[in-house]
């Protein structure tokens, strides 16, 4: 029997290896600037185009490289972070792996000038799809750039799974985020389609995380700074009260590298606990310093996973440092059983002695004796009306003393003497019944909330069972997409316009949804680089509600929801269902259960929502007759 296996060439192998480690642009993106840094380079430039697809290109002006370092190390498993095994647990770079120029050269066109300080020319070669087109001196000015172009161009499946320009650009600026949070000590440039994005210089942890989310951001950050045997925690947590509904801005960076950690984010809402309203995420930049033997980076390739060899002690000090910071600058609520600064003595009666109050009694009042008179009082006219006297006197208090009996106040008149006559009505039908009896039985209530979620009416054959945030998705979804394409809809104004704050890549999102939200009602007054200033509002929507359909609208563009849509309308209309639909867990009034069940079926399709999932069920009779038949 002949043998089978055989060893796969360089090229199949390289891209075999650049799907695991090259996913999308951003891979690329993380890959380039994590070497660039690695080369200690203090100012680093990302160029892309078409949201990567078309152009990524990194200069930086780092060590540089040699003529056979150039040409080495596109080559797998060639690197110069490690040279032994053991060096994996004493890693002080980004990359070990030797795989990511490898891998990044079988997939696209590459093209790398390099050239070291030393030198007096540099080295230019070209690749594509793993073969070196050409090797080249160059004049060169010191330092490494790698121009990436036509990602995936051999490999065409790969190039239409990629989402939209926005999703793939919106991954490319987290990569870049991240790198630049990292490291605030390097100055990053960031340029897309030609226009400048962010010019971050070099500076502190503080200024670095405002330069990249917003001016708005300094006064929602609370320092945090603990230092012991195991771990060094430093960064920012933000103010509960800023807390939002997606968990955007959360960043967690071990030894200047970005991770993912399920464990350690149940550590800051563990410090969080009873500050934050339900579903509500805070915002964090924590940097953690552990000696590099202690933890386990080679995981993955992505290099985003670690494990620790002492969880549940850093779990421990990430909670109470986070903790400590919250009290230590008056942001979780303080209780004092010592005092109630209420009950303090004002300043001007400080030091003023109480005196004892003077008390004057009459001991020769009798309330039960008929003469009411006495030294004290004296006896004044009676009033007109004959019936009860006033009196004057020179005491202390007033009394009104009746001067009969209460029987004079009904002399002359008899009850006996009162013949009762028989009322009559102008229309006798108007009183009898303001609802007619067959009106009075289609009044009956019949519909009923079960569990707070689900709406159950009966029919003919049956009952229906209406899912209640599903079916008010449905309605709001095609009440808003008519109004975006048919009918204007209406708007009211606010007596004080919003200020909504937001970081500079979801306001050039905002910018372009300006036109499509201004049918829905939005009447927007102006827009910042930071900020955008909103005078009016639909008339569905509630003041409170804005910055929750807003964020919730950038969230859904940036996290992809496009790709699964027809349009930009349908997308927003889509969002905006989603945010403003009744939640599973409230309580409907009968009118409300009605409004859903008849706006459901009034519907152009009303038996699934915006998202593909069923809104209703039905119920015959002899369904439930067959349960009871034991």
């Amino acid at each position: 029997m002949s043998s089978i296996i055989q060893l796969l060439p360089d090229h199949v192998a390289n891209q075999i290896a650049a799907g695991e480690v090259v996913q999308r642009p951003a891979s690329v993106v993380k890959e380039l600037l994590e070497n660039a840094v690695d080369a200690k380079a203090t100012d680093i430039k990302l160029i892309i185009k078409d949201a990567g697809k078309s152009l990524v290109q990194v200069i930086d002006n780092g060590m540089g490289m040699s003529v056979t370092d150039a040409r080495l190390c596109f080559e797998r498993h060639a690197t110069s972070k490690i040279r032994q095994a053991e060096d994996l647990f004493s890693l002080h770079t980004k990359g070990f792996r030797g795989e990511a120029l490898a891998s990044i050269a079988a997939i696209a066109h590459m093209e790398m000038k390099t050239k070291q300080d030393q030198e007096e020319l540099g080295t230019h070669i070209v690749i594509e799809g793993s073969k070196f087109v050409s090797q080249e001196v160059a004049v060169l000015p010191k330092g490494t750039s790698f121009a990436v172009k036509n990602l995936f161009f051999n490999i065409p499946a790969r190039r239409n799974f990629l989402k939209s320009d926005t999703v793939e650009f919106r991954h490319v600026m987290d990569e870049f985020q991240r790198v630049a949070l990292a490291h605030p000590n390097i100055h990053f440039t960031f340029y897309h389609n030609g226009s400048e994005m962010y010019n971050l210089p070099a500076a502190g942890y503080r200024q670095r995380i405002v330069g990249i989310m917003s001016g708005k951001t300094n006064e929602k950050l609370v320092p945090v700074n603990e230092d012991t045997e195991i771990i060094n925690v430093q960064g920012f947590v933000c103010k509960p009260e800023f807390a939002k509904k997606n968990r955007g801005e959360q960043f967690f960076f071990v030894n200047d590298r970005f991770i993912k950690s399920g464990y350690l984010h149940h550590a800051v809402m563990a410090a969080y606990d009873g500050l934050l309203k339900d579903g509500s995420q805070p915002s964090y930049f924590l940097y953690l310093q552990v000696p590099p033997n202690t933890i386990d980076i080679n995981i993955h390739p992505t290099k985003t996973e670690i494990k620790f060899d002492d969880e549940q002690a850093l779990y421990a000090i990430l909670r109470a440092s986070i903790k400590h910071s919250l009290g230590q600058f008056n942001v979780a609520p303080v209780l004092d059983f010592d005092r109630d600064a209420n009950l303090d003595t004002p300043y001007h009666y400080k030091d003023v002695e109480a005196e004892t109050p003077t008390i004057q009694v009459d001991g020769t009042f009798n309330p039960f004796t008929d003469d009411k008179t006495n030294q004290h009082y004296a006896k004044a006219s009676s009033g007109s009306g004959g019936n009860f006297s006033s009196v004057s006197y020179s005491g202390y208090n007033k009394r009104v003393e009746p001067t009969a009996s209460w029987e004079s106040l009904y002399v002359g008149l008899e009850t006996d003497n009162i013949e009762s006559s028989p009322f009559t009505f102008e229309n006798e039908e108007v009183t009898s019944s303001l609802f007619n009896d067959d009106e009075v039985e289609q009044a009956i209530h019949k519909t009923y909330q079960i569990h707070k979620k689900y709406i159950v009416s009966p029919i003919k054959s049956g009952m229906v069972i209406v899912d209640q945030k599903r079916a008010h998705e449905r309605i709001l979804y095609e009440q808003f997409l008519l109004n975006m394409t048919v009918n204007q809809a209406l708007s009211q104004q606010l007596l004080f316009p919003l200020n909504l704050f937001f970081s500079s890549s979801e306001m050039k999102l905002i910018e372009e949804l300006k036109p499509s939200l201004a049918t829905t009602g939005f009447v927007f007054e102006e827009a910042q680089s930071d900020h955008v200033v909103i005078s009016g509002i639909p008339v569905n929507i509630t003041e409170s509600e804005v910055s929750l359909v807003i964020e919730q609208l950038v969230s859904d563009l940036q996290d992809g929801i496009p790709a699964s849509s027809y349009s930009q309308n349908d997308t927003i209309a889509k969002s905006m269902a989603k945010s403003l639909a009744v939640k599973t867990g409230s309580y409907l009034t009968e009118k409300e259960q009605d409004n859903i069940v008849n706006g459901l079926f009034a519907c152009k399709d009303p038996n699934i929502s915006p998202f593909q999932k069923p809104t209703f069920i039905t119920m015959r009779v002899e369904d439930i007759d067959k349960k009871f038949a034991l």
